[in-house]
């Protein structure tokens, strides 16, 4: 690909008693005849941390290290200021990060990248999983996976599948097992990578995910190497306890539509799955708190079919006491234990579901979440599901954490509900509750968590520690638990020369694994507990992870990985980061090498955590023997719809823009702007030319009518290019284009600008524009449409969504990567924008809000396919059936 060949790529995956040690390989050779970039881009699992990367280049290593973040921050704004690249780490899906090194080589010159990073494998419904990313970006002569793994209590179910993998490519999967050991490969030619016979795409591009489960003869197993130990912990066959689950559900205005819709199905399908035995209710929040039953209710086939009478009945209004919402659902749980309502041996769980922030009733988080705490009292664990980017997920991992829970987010998608259904299935199980694991205080240091709510079916608990004597053999552990019917309460013991004697069998161990095990879940969870801690003790949880991830070289959160590499007669420093930021130098070096010609005119740069200030491009070349500067520019433009029709969102503190398009057929109906809470709904039909365009692949559609109304006032506008109608009630009065009007009554006020445009408000809600476009009447083609503009969107509320609307609430975008394009005006880039990762094109759009008959110039990101991964759902989320 643009004479840069990728000849040889390996991924090595060594697992080891659950722990992976993987180096992905990439070796790379110029086969042009200037010097080339070549960029290494791999993903890697979100839990990972990136241990090592190096470069060699003809031969000359470049190693990374692992240092603080703000120290390896001071080096890289040296290198910044000496106008150089540098890599990142950035989020990149669901499961995945994406690490992205690039440097420059010579003609004829070979460049190997190496990144190594480990995981702790997560047991998961019975299995543990290791995933792949596989997306070599083009045929690769010698490509190969190859998971070697290693479980001294015996191997069962060893199975891998891949997204991408074909019935000729399933075929090449090689899988053997041998008691202990598992071995996976996959090393397809160049043919069987091949998309057709004669094709030069690779069909490498998904995922490939491995499977296994160990031997249990018992429910522990613990091994002790080199003065650690490490204590897996899954107990099967054990009777399930009844559970007692509260769903605590978000059903205000902006989980309305297919939000809703797929609550509303996963739903079904849980209470498909509750066992007879459980107890449940629902309680729903909106401005109101309202609830299914007033205490929990046995799960009788009864009672489960009200039960779904019920949620297929829930609708979506007003806004989000999500304080309301909790209380309620906790006390609900503490008076049916109080009560004795419920079994004594049995596991309670709070399951609440949002999308939004708190805004009624009690909003501030610090009260929230010191009220949520008090009240449940640590009895049961809380489990935050935050639905799509709209939300506060650090306030609801805090949250959740201070009371043995944890968050997750849902991505709205078509398989959100099965998301919902999935996590539900993870805890839908509870074997034990209140487990702990005890040890000799005397023998142990540094232990990690060893005490838990509940144990699930399907998963494992894993204690890992230091001992105080470094050569100590031997370790006696004693087991507690409450169980469906009597306590569970035991001792076990290892010894270190039997398990000793397994780890001389094979031959794939990477240096002292248990150690590294235990100081990668030590790190996990100091990181988890500074999320909930304050003052003092999250300054020490903080010292302490930054200790152990500088001492066993791990990029965390509180550390980066520096590279200093080759850039022609100078440094080049190049930063790795945990994706809490992303560092992104591509732009900084673009503008500041010598002789480099900046082709883009007027193209506006943002740049995160650098100090440029945008500005525009005005001069187009930037020659070594002088110095040029653009000029600054501070352009004004609204978040709009116009055009064929191109919306474009302001986004203010980036000073810069989004914008796209929607394509859809002449008479559909677009929901742009709905707020439950002010009442405000604006919807707009689209029209099409006089006659079709033979020769457009893509016809042209513009908005010819405009419906907005306010439900609480009882107000309706309709707007077309020939008439504007005002509905107040049962009372009409309508207007055309040649008036020059100003009405106020009733709480609306419509001015109207003759055959230009017309300013409206309606209540104390956010202003509209409406801007008249008129053309040539005997024009063959086109026809007058209409275009509107937000004004003061901030008086709209929170619960505001729609294909505008939406986008009043701040959002937040990182632009990567900057290239030429097809069109050499505009270039190209990588957004990365609600954990998406966008192809994205810089253009501009015209706002004709002051100037209807040539409009302004703006700047934007072009975000293609309909604003797909930008906005929420897909576009045709948003089709309704009439203007009102």
């Amino acid at each position: 690909v643009n004479g840069i060949e990728i000849y040889n790529m390996k991924i090595d995956s060594k697992v080891t008693s659950r722990f992976a040690h993987n180096v992905i390989t990439s070796r790379a050779v110029n086969r042009g005849k200037v010097s080339k970039e070549v960029f290494f881009d791999v993903e890697l699992p979100k839990t990972a941390f990136i241990t090592n990367f190096t470069m060699t280049i003809d031969g000359v290593t470049y190693p990374g290290t692992i240092k603080e973040k703000e120290a390896a921050k001071k080096q890289y704004e040296k290198a910044v200021s000496r106008g150089q690249t540098a890599g990142l780490v950035k989020a990149s899906g669901r499961k995945t990060e994406k690490f992205t090194v690039s440097v420059n080589i010579k003609a004829a010159s070979k460049v190997t990248f190496e990144l190594t990073y480990e995981e702790l494998l997560k047991r998961r419904f019975g299995k543990y999983e290791m995933f792949i990313k596989v997306k070599p970006k083009q045929l690769v002569k010698d490509f190969e996976i190859e998971v070697n793994i290693f479980e001294p209590q015996g191997i069962t179910e060893l199975e891998a599948e891949g997204t991408f993998i074909t019935n000729e490519l399933q075929n090449i999967i090689k899988k053997t097992v041998s008691e202990k050991k598992g071995h996976i490969s996959f090393k397809p030619t160049l043919d069987q990578q091949r998309v057709c016979a004669n094709c030069s795409q690779s069909v490498l591009d998904g995922d490939l995910t491995v499977r296994y489960d160990v031997k249990r003869t018992t429910p522990d197993n613990l091994q002790i190497v080199n003065g650690y130990f490490v204590h897996f912990f899954a107990p099967t066959n054990l009777p399930k306890l009844p559970k007692n689950i509260i769903f605590v559900l978000d059903n205000s205005g902006s989980m309305s539509g297919k939000a809703m819709e797929q609550t509303k199905e996963a739903l079904l399908k849980i209470l498909d799955d509750i066992k007879e035995d459980d107890f449940f209710n629902f309680v729903l929040f909106n401005t109101d708190v309202s609830t299914w039953k007033e205490t929990l209710i046995k799960a009788t086939p009864e009672n489960l079919d009200e039960a779904r009478q019920f949620v297929r009945n829930i609708d979506a209004r007003g806004v989000t006491n999500l304080h309301g919402g909790m209380m309620k659902g906790i006390d609900i749980l503490n008076a049916a234990h109080e009560g004795s309502l419920v079994p004594k041996r049995s596991a309670s769980v709070i399951i609440m579901l949002t999308d939004g922030h708190p805004n009624h009733g009690v909003s501030n988080i610090q009260t929230i979440e010191r009220d949520v705490k008090n009240a449940i009292g640590g009895r049961y664990p809380l489990y935050n599901l935050a639905f799509g980017n709209g939300v506060d997920y650090g306030f609801l991992e805090k949250m959740a954490l201070e009371n043995k829970g944890l968050a997750r987010r849902i991505y709205p998608d078509s398989d959100t509900a099965l998301q919902l259904q999935g996590f539900y299935d993870e805890v839908s199980n509870p074997m034990l509750t209140d487990v702990e694991l005890n040890y000799p205080e005397n023998e142990i240091l540094d232990l990690t968590t060893n005490s838990f709510k509940h144990f699930y079916d399907g998963s494992e608990i894993v204690v890992a520690g230091r001992f105080v004597d470094s050569n100590q053999n031997h370790l006696t552990v004693g087991v507690r638990g409450e169980g469906a019917n009597d306590a569970l309460s035991y001792t076990t013991q290892e010894d270190a020369e039997q398990m000793a004697q397994a780890f001389q069998e094979q031959e794939y161990i990477f240096g002292d694994y248990i150690e590294r095990l235990w100081a990668y879940l030590t790190i996990e969870q100091l990181l988890e507990k500074r999320i909930a801690a304050t003052g003092e003790e999250k300054e020490n949880l903080t010292a302490e992870a930054l200790d152990l991830s500088l001492k066993y070289k791990f990029v965390t959160p509180l550390t980066s990985m520096v590279v200093t590499k080759p850039e022609e007669n100078d440094d080049d420093d190049v930063i790795a980061d945990k994706p809490t930021e992303v560092l992104s130098m591509y732009l900084k070096n673009l503008l500041s090498k010598p002789g480099t010609c900046v082709v883009y005119a007027k193209l506006l740069f943002t740049v995160k955590l650098i100090s440029i200030k945008p500005f525009f491009i005005t001069k187009s070349c930037r020659q070594s023997s002088q110095t040029y500067r653009g000029h600054v520019s501070q352009p004004t433009w609204y978040t709009s719809v116009d055009g064929d029709p191109h919306f474009i969102i302001s986004v203010p503190q980036k000073k810069d823009a989004i914008c796209f398009n929607i394509n859809e057929n002449p008479g559909t109906v677009l929901n742009l702007i709905n707020d439950p809470v002010t009442g405000i709904t604006v919807n707009g039909e689209l029209i099409g030319d006089k006659k079709a365009n033979s020769d457009a692949k893509i016809q042209n559609s513009y908005f010819g009518k405009l419906g907005i109304a306010n439900k609480h006032l009882d107000l309706k506008l309709t707007v077309t290019p020939e008439k504007i109608t005002v509905q107040n009630g049962n009372e009409k009065t309508g207007f055309t284009w040649l008036d020059s009007v100003t009405l106020k009554q009733a709480g609306l006020t419509l001015i109207i600008n003759r055959k230009k445009n017309l300013v409206l408000s309606m209540g104390s809600g956010a202003s509209f524009v409406v801007v008249l476009h008129q053309v040539w009447k005997k024009h063959p083609l086109h026809r007058d449409f209409l275009g509107l503009y937000t004004v003061e969107e901030d008086k709209l509320s929170e619960q505001t969504h729609g294909l505008l609307g939406q986008f009043f609430h701040p959002i937040d975008f990182t632009i990567v990567e900057v290239h030429p394009g097809s069109d050499p005006k505009k270039p190209d880039a990588t957004m990365i924008v609600k954990n998406n990762e966008l192809i994205v094109t810089r253009g501009w759009q015209k706002d004709y809000r002051r100037d209807p008959k040539h409009g302004i110039d703006i700047p934007c990101w072009f975000v293609h396919d309909n604003g797909a991964g930008l906005i929420d759902g897909v576009h045709t989320d948003y089709i309704v059936p009439s203007l009102f």
